[in-house]
């Protein structure tokens, strides 16, 4: 910039390392603290190599699984029901959400189950999908499905209603059609709070799928957690939870990203976030 000198661009610039550094050591810190104790406590002779094998070993056991492929086929198995049951629950969760919120007989058919199912444990209908749908990946996807759904329908839902009036009827003064009230004005106003059910259920069809994989059997990283455990096979639970960990970590990753690009438009955009 004409007229400013090195040493001032120097001086200015200093703040903006200063808090890119400390947004850093904010988002790894803890993650680095819990591996240094992790590394301290299997070393320490407090527990045995059983208990609480060391972060080497996992490692080893995770390089080994990934080199005899069985580590990319039980994660690809579990994010495919993952994102399987993801897709369905968000498309059949905003189609269901955006009825309810204009009343009538779907919001009063709706609305009971909603309340009283959301908050309930879901996991508790798993017996009665088995019986139904048997051990395979339709019973998997279906049991994600009935959990991911909830979030995606109270998003949309609380996301449409909340959406001015006077945004509404200013668009309609200005002659937009009845036809585009929705598609150029509701939906678009409504996006953040539908991506805010959308990435709270993306994380629950995670963990239900690898919880039904646990309780059913199979592959994927749920069943070979289970089949490790069985097996006395410590450093494989272990492995395990860090893969589970780390996907899981990507998975959020990726959806804040997403809903940074989508609503980069919006004004939360222009607001600071850590995510």
């Amino acid at each position: 910039m004409a007229g400013m000198s090195p040493t001032m661009a120097f001086v200015d610039g200093r703040p903006r390392l200063r808090i890119r550094f400390r947004d850093i050591a904010a988002r790894w810190g803890a993650v680095v603290a819990l591996l240094a104790l992790w590394w301290a406590l299997s070393h320490s002779g407090m527990f045995t190599p059983f208990m609480l094998p060391t972060p080497e070993r996992v490692a080893t056991r995770m390089w080994d699984d990934a080199l005899a492929g069985d580590l990319p086929l039980n994660v690809a198995l579990t994010l495919y029901r993952a994102l399987a049951g993801f897709v369905i629950a968000a498309v059949l969760g905003v189609l269901i959400g955006a009825a309810m919120s204009r009343g009538g007989i779907i919001g009063w058919f709706f609305d009971p189950i909603v309340s009283v199912g959301f908050p309930m444990p879901k996991i508790a209908f798993l017996p009665v999908i088995v019986l139904w749908l048997g051990f395979y990946d339709v019973s998997k996807i279906s049991m994600v499905v009935f959990d991911a759904i909830f979030p995606v329908i109270t998003g949309t839902m609380l996301g449409i209603k909340s959406v001015e009036k006077e945004l509404i009827w200013s668009a309609r003064s200005l002659g937009t059609g009845e036809s585009e009230i929705w598609p150029r004005i509701v939906l678009p106003a409504a996006m953040p709070q539908m991506f805010t059910g959308l990435q709270v259920s993306l994380p629950i069809a995670m963990i239900v799928a690898v919880v039904a994989e646990m309780l059913m059997g199979g592959y994927g990283m749920g069943g070979a957690m289970v089949q490790a455990s069985r097996m006395a096979d410590s450093p494989g639970v272990f492995a395990g939870i860090v893969e589970i960990a780390v996907v899981g970590w990507f998975l959020v990753k990726g959806m804040a990203s997403l809903r940074r690009r989508l609503l980069a438009w919006h004004p939360e955009a222009d607001t600071p976030s850590g995510v």
